[in-house]
């Protein structure tokens, strides 16, 4: 039974990575919810112990000798606490054993095929394939396809309420003769959700029913004109409980200790970026990169008073570890290179790049390798947010004044709904950007990769605890935003981006920085620059950007902005490099010359490279 809010004196949570699980001790204080211990263990889900409640009590063995507390009674966690021993709620999040696998599919694929894929993403999956009508595959290589793969879950969608129904069963049938094998559990029926035209739904339950763990629930693209995703998110978080976590070992002992399902760590993660969103009304985007998979969050407005649209897209083969051979292969090595302040041998940066794939738990041991893996990870980072872009749009045969003919020759989708103009707040998480040696680094990685525009508050997760906060937040949602707000996010402070393009040395524009308390201060920018500018770490600041003709910072060409940021441990970055484009000397004795002089205005580094 989950206690109340107000009842709730202590919280541990605790995250099964695929290599670590870390636990956090929350206890409520005169200031309010305050994390005050942390702890990590290797996750046990695999050989030779199978039994991921081993790395749980490991890690919560640490916080109980770190804060001097009983917390554990031989295997199992104290609750409700009683005086010091104990805590009042336990709660966990997962993504061991490869996360939640999905395949999802669509009559077509630029349309309810990416709402199918939308819906998945936001459960905190990672999809494996989209397989729609019009994908270009003949039946027999979309029945192999689905046997290669062995997913969690399938989600089958397509058509609207009251359209034609013998197309989707036609996607059904194609599931029931493939008759794929789950990952996990090899003697239970594969979960099949249908989300899909509701008139087709007594044809799908004939056709899957008794090979499959079917669910049916309401139409995830009722109308061209609208997504309703809830529902078969829903259903897939469920069943991935039921299904996928009751067979993985030792989750069904893990579930019984806590009150609260456990999560998708991906899902957990985004609750907490759109309920920041949302609350303080702000677009925000958030990325986590870790050593196989990115992932990017997004919250922006479809239009004008139109309610938020959260989005999520994991990139699969884009880390900083396991997949990072494949960062190389899809960015360039010109790409890499680009970003690195000295001259580097590309089949010593090949090398190096191996090594660190078949080696995934190493450090950087020196400062060039520390810069080499920091210029790959911007380049991780821009791929996927590329691919977050193009996925996060508006609905795709969305009609205004057109017949329906017009819908099936659109090729295209609606306009990608991130407008960088809009943004208000980029967080960034994940090992390389959370523990970069100076927080400088990890906001210029975060600039150079997302190219930022007009004034943007910029944060990095202290020490990756966003997945335990976003399950916290389904049942406390103060707790979690007290400290979400106080000991994780360690706000940078503010890049400062003008849209437009012109010559080294031109005039470009003019900031104003007015702290609460002090002095006023202005400066003058030329085209090309980065400079950092002091701000205070607490407090608000109002900032006044006046742009040349030609430039423009959210106001028009030429009009001034006035903003009221927070203060940060950087300060406020003007970047006056230029915004589409943005480009990078072409020379190279030339680039490393300005990359050199980018970082000293940063302090990014001890010494230069």
């Amino acid at each position: 039974m989950i206690p109340a809010p107000e009842s709730i004196r202590s919280i541990l949570a605790t995250d099964c990575g695929s290599t670590t699980t870390k636990a956090v001790l929350i206890e409520r204080g005169a200031e309010g919810y305050r994390l005050v211990t942390r702890g990590e263990a290797p996750t046990t889900v695999e050989a030779p112990f199978e039994d991921v409640t081993r790395g749980v009590l490991n890690a919560v063995k640490e916080v109980e000798e770190l804060r001097g507390r009983r917390l554990l009674d031989g295997d199992r966690i104290l609750s409700p606490q009683q005086g010091d021993d104990g805590v009042d709620l336990y709660l966990s999040t997962s993504s061991a054993g490869g996360g939640l696998q999905m395949m999802v599919s669509g009559l077509v694929l630029q349309m309810t095929g990416e709402s199918a894929q939308r819906a998945a993403l936001g459960a905190g999956a990672i999809v494996m394939d989209v397989i729609a009508l019009n994908d270009g595959r003949r039946p027999h290589e979309k029945i192999r396809r689905m046997r290669q793969l062995r997913p969690d879950m399938i989600l089958l969608s397509g058509g609207t309420d009251g359209g034609d129904v013998r197309r989707v069963t036609e996607m059904a049938e194609i599931i029931a003769a493939a008759n794929p094998r789950a990952r996990l559990g090899a003697g239970y029926e594969l979960p099949v959700i249908y989300a899909g035209n509701q008139d087709a739904a007594p044809m799908v339950r004939d056709c899957l029913g008794r090979v499959t763990a079917l669910s049916v629930v309401p139409n995830l693209r009722p109308t061209l004109e609208r997504e309703h995703l809830k529902p078969a998110r829903d259903a897939i978080h469920d069943l991935f409980m039921e299904h996928v976590m009751a067979h993985a070992p030792g989750y069904r002992k893990l579930m019984t200790w806590s009150p609260v399902p456990i999560m998708p760590t991906p899902g957990a993660v985004g609750l907490i970026i759109e309920k920041v969103a949302k609350r303080d009304r702000m677009a925000v985007v958030g990325v986590d990169i870790g050593g196989a998979t990115t992932d990017v969050f997004s919250v922006f407005r479809e239009a004008e008073g139109e309610e938020t649209v959260f989005n999520r897209t994991v990139s699969a083969n884009l880390g900083m570890s396991y997949s990072i051979s494949n960062v190389m292969a899809e960015a360039g090595i010109a790409n890499i290179l680009r970003w690195v302040p000295f001259a580097v041998d590309e089949v010593e940066l090949r090398n190096r790049i191996k090594n660190k794939m078949i080696r995934p738990t190493t450090i950087p041991q020196s400062l060039e390798d520390l810069v080499i893996e920091q210029a790959i990870c911007r380049e991780a980072l821009r791929l996927s947010f590329d691919q977050h872009k193009s996925l996060a749009v508006g609905l795709k045969g969305k009609q205004t004044a057109r017949d329906i003919s017009d819908t099936f020759e659109q090729s295209g989708s609606g306009a990608t709904l991130v407008n960088l103009m809009d943004l208000g707040l980029l967080v960034g998480s994940g090992g390389v950007l959370s523990h970069a040696p100076r927080r400088a680094q990890a906001m210029l990685m975060m600039i150079d990769a997302f190219l930022p525009e007009g004034i943007t508050e910029v944060a990095v997760d202290s020490i990756f605890m966003t997945p335990q906060l976003g399950v916290l937040s389904t049942v406390h949602e103060e707790a979690a935003t007290q400290v979400f707000e106080r000991d994780c996010l360690i706000l940078l402070g503010a890049c400062v981006a003008p849209l437009g393009s012109g010559k080294p040395g031109q005039p470009c524009l003019r900031v104003e920085l007015a702290p609460e308390s002090g002095t006023v201060t202005t400066h003058e920018m030329v085209f090309g620059e980065l400079r950092r500018l002091d701000l205070p770490a607490t407090g608000r600041v109002r900032l006044t950007i006046t742009p040349e003709r030609g430039f423009d910072v959210g106001g028009g060409k030429g009009r001034a902005v006035t903003r009221i940021i927070r203060g940060g441990v950087v300060g406020v970055a003007v970047d006056t490099r230029g915004r589409r484009p943005f480009t990078l000397p072409s020379d190279p004795a030339t680039r490393i010359s300005r990359l050199r002089q980018w970082n000293r205005a940063l302090d990014l580094y001890a010494r230069e490279v």
